[in-house]
């Protein structure tokens, strides 16, 4: 329960004389008296008003002094939420009040009516039970003796203020107040009067009490009077404004509307500053008639919309949205195509087919200024450098740079937006990150488009269809902005991993570039180019800290990775860096150069070994050549035999189907021409054949061990010697045709690192021989062949291996 004023407390105006003090009667020799906390309401001298009382301690008070007509000391407490107040809880002025009724109230409550008479300091609280007492020391009122003018004018100014109050709040006896107000010339009571019933804040109250300058009091009491007055008026204004607006239906906008005069008395509506923003905004920009005519409609809605209404919002956003879209703004390409060829070779090692294409359209663009922006899709193995070429083809071509994520991306509204009409609705990511670029024509990556996946809310990649089509994007429709926007001057450049899982319209619509690969020598250039100089910088060192010849960069890439890019090599040429770095910042001497023996120190054991040829001392295991997505391997087809009735075929080393098809069919073809290789027909029904491809953990498919495969057979069943060094790929018909293979270039550099230096392939992967740079193929003799009638003479020697088994 709380003491506080009841809740309609109706001002008690005292007869008292010109001069009365109201300290007549008391003993001021008094030094100890009970106290009474008070919350929310100050007692004033001469003032009488009424308190309920709650509190256990209050209650107390009031039982024992109500009929002993002893005085009590009035103190308000500082913080209202204290129930236990102490001595720190309390103001130091305080009023000796006489208790002039006690009343018991229906509810159980007391009220009690209490007539200040002076004020006093209270020094300490001496009792806390069963109340507080308290000792105190009277302060004497300042009254001036002989008021002059000012004094009088100011209290005139009181009375005029007190009674404009209470006659536009109180509704209750107007006239006998303001007629006992006007012929009432005490100034101390009048002063107490008007602080206790007219102001509202219990701290400007409590000041008042302690000013101890009558005439002081008064000049802060007119003040505060004057703001009570003009905070009234000010509400009465907001009032009057809103009350034509306030209906059945409207009463739900009554606070919304006192905000918006409030805005305005402080100085204007910040809705209104917004919409001339847009306004001004509108001016700047170059778009087509048709947009600033629905721009001009969108704004006048906004216009008639209340800032505080729920559609305000919305309206908001879908017209900054118009506006903050580059209309018609393109940057200035760059035309020098010798600044982009330089560009691009100082970012990015080989690549030169993308290199290439980038040129090829700048010189177009540069000769007939308007050409339509290409659709370009960068597909390869993770880590060759596709996403970060975007950059540098922006940097070629003086454009901006922006990039979307496409992994994971489920949702077709992605793409092309909400529709207005739902909740939290915006513009998809195209236009979204249009916005950010500020132009029209920015080169805009679409990473990982082959990750787009679909569910029930629709499928990005149908969306994407549009966007890029060049035929279609010039009118891309995005379902929140609801109007066409031209994206053909956009260059999209779409990155991918596999090709597999991109539908077959998205692919038509796209120029494929292929990112194979980097061969060892490629990866050794890179590394000594980029990586190296960007992590010794990362890594506080600089270029004298870090010596790293070619040769232990290579013995890094062959025996600490696997990978077509060069993510991993960056990993490993870090690990070693941090390694220098401590080093260096533990004051140890630095190595002069890092040799490949050092790496065991540096890198820890060989993660990965490079397969060898293995010499010819062995029938039927032939040297062949594979692709993976880390680039070229050599592998090894063996073929033994084992002696048992009807000839059957097993087939180890974890194969795919395909190449246990190509297994069987070299089995068969060379079962069909047992005659042309020398082969007893009874061996077929007299001798299992086993054919196994190490290393037997890792997956392998595709035809193109189809050669090697029967290579391998024909050894094992003739015993004859395989030719040294000698390497093989391409696939076979059971016409013993020999077809193409694909993945040459990474085959090629994989035999060389094997050893190898004859290699037999199909007469049409010639023209992929030529493509190669010349240097990568010094020491290299090929044999391009049609049939597997040339493989076998090529391949095999007359000589037999020591130990046959027939």
């Amino acid at each position: 329960m709380t003491d506080e004023p009841m809740d309609i407390v109706i001002p008690i105006l005292t007869d008292c004389d010109n001069d009365d003090d109201f300290s007549e009667g008391i003993d001021k020799q008094i030094t100890e008296v009970p106290i009474l906390p008070l919350r929310n309401m100050v007692l004033f001298p001469g003032v009488a008003l009424p308190v309920m009382i709650g509190r256990t301690k209050s209650m107390n008070l009031i039982k024992d002094k109500a009929n002993s007509k002893a005085m009590i000391g009035v103190v308000c407490q500082r913080d209202m939420e204290v129930d236990e107040p102490k001595q720190e809880d309390l103001y130091t002025v305080g009023v000796i009040a006489d208790v002039l009724r006690v009343l018991d109230m229906s509810d159980g409550m007391t009220t009690v009516l209490l007539q200040g008479r002076k004020r006093f300091e209270l020094q300490e609280l001496t009792q806390d039970e069963p109340y507080l007492k308290g000792r105190i020391s009277f302060i004497d009122e300042q009254v001036p003796e002989n008021p002059d003018r000012e004094f009088k004018a100011v209290m005139s100014n009181i009375k005029d203020l007190m009674i404009k109050i209470m006659m536009a709040t109180n509704e209750l006896a107007k006239r006998e107040l303001a007629h006992a107000i006007k012929n009432n010339n005490n100034a101390l009571y009048l002063v107490s009067y008007a602080s206790a019933n007219q102001l509202n804040d219990v701290a400007d109250k409590q000041m008042l009490l302690a000013t101890n300058n009558l005439k002081d009091r008064a000049y802060k009491l007119l003040t505060l009077l004057n703001k009570e007055f003009q905070m009234i008026e000010l509400k009465a204004s907001i009032q009057m404004k809103t009350q034509e607006d306030i209906d059945k239906q409207q009463k739900e906008y009554f606070l919304q509307q006192q905000i918006k005069t409030i805005q305005e008395e402080l100085g204007g509506n910040t809705g209104d500053r917004d919409i001339q923003d847009l306004k001004e905004k509108a001016m700047t920009k170059k778009w087509p008639m048709a947009v600033a005519e629905i721009f001009d409609k969108e704004l006048h809605k906004l216009q008639r919309l209340h800032p505080q209404s729920p559609d305000y919002s919305v309206q908001m956003q879908y017209v900054q949205t118009i506006v903050g879209l580059p209309w018609e703004t393109y940057s200035t390409d760059n035309f020098n195509l010798n600044h982009a060829r330089r560009i691009l070779d100082r970012d990015h090692y080989g690549l030169e087919k993308v290199k290439e294409r980038i040129i090829e359209h700048l010189a177009v663009l540069k000769l007939k200024k308007d050409m339509k922006s290409p659709i370009i899709c960068l597909y390869g193995p993770p880590g060759v450098g596709k996403t970060s070429l975007g950059h540098s083809i922006a940097e070629a071509l003086g454009r901006k740079y922006v990039r979307v994520s496409l992994g994971g991306l489920h949702d077709e509204a992605e793409i092309r937006g909400h529709r207005r009409t739902y909740i939290g609705a915006m513009c998809g990511r195209i236009l979204k990150n249009l916005q950010k670029a500020g132009t029209s024509n920015p080169v805009f990556i679409l990473d990982e488009i082959d990750k787009v996946t679909n569910d029930f809310k629709g499928d990005p990649a149908a969306a994407l269809l549009e966007v890029l089509d060049p035929e279609q994007n010039s009118t891309f429709h995005d379902n929140y902005l609801d109007i066409d926007y031209d994206l053909s001057h956009v260059m999209f450049i779409a990155t991918a991993n596999n090709l597999n899982t991109i539908s077959q319209p998205l692919l038509d619509r796209m120029e494929l570039i292929e990112v194979s690969g980097y061969i060892q020598e490629e990866k050794v250039e890179i590394a000594a180019k980029h990586l190296v100089p960007k992590e010794a910088e990362i890594h506080g060192l600089n270029k004298k800290d870090v010596k790293l010849p070619k040769k232990t960069i290579q013995a890094i890439i062959e025996s600490y990775t696997r990978e077509s890019g060069v993510r991993e090599l960056d990993k490993k040429i870090a690990k070693l860096m941090r390694k220098l770095a401590f080093k260096k910042a533990s004051d140890e001497a630095l190595p002069s150069q890092i040799k490949p023996e050092d790496l065991h120190d540096y890198l820890g054991p060989v993660e990965y070994t490079r397969d060898k040829y293995q010499g010819n001392a062995y029938a039927g295991v032939v040297t062949g050549l594979a692709w993976t997505a880390v680039g070229g391997e050599i592998l090894f087809v063996e073929t033994s035999l084992s002696k048992g009735k009807g000839g059957k075929l097993t087939l180890t080393g974890n194969l795919g189907d395909v190449m246990k098809e190509s297994a069987m069919l070299a089995l068969e073809y060379i079962h069909a021409h047992a005659a042309l290789f020398g082969i007893a027909e009874d061996m077929f029904e007299n001798w299992n054949v086993h054919i196994h491809v190490p290393e037997g953990a890792i997956p392998k498919d595709g035809p193109s061990a189809g050669i090697t495969m029967v290579t391998s057979l024909v050894s094992a069943f003739t015993q004859r010697k395989v030719k040294s060094n000698l390497a093989m790929t391409g696939e076979i018909t059971l016409r013993g045709k020999v077809l193409p293979v694909g993945g040459i270039r990474e085959k090629i550099l994989a035999a060389k690192r094997a050893g190898i230096n004859e290699i037999i392939l199909c007469k049409e992967n010639q023209k992929d021989i030529d493509e190669i740079k010349p240097e990568y193929l010094k020491g290299l003799t090929f044999h391009y062949v049609t049939d597997i009638q040339e493989v076998i003479k090529l391949a095999l020697l007359d000589e037999k291996v020591e130990n046959p088994l027939f």
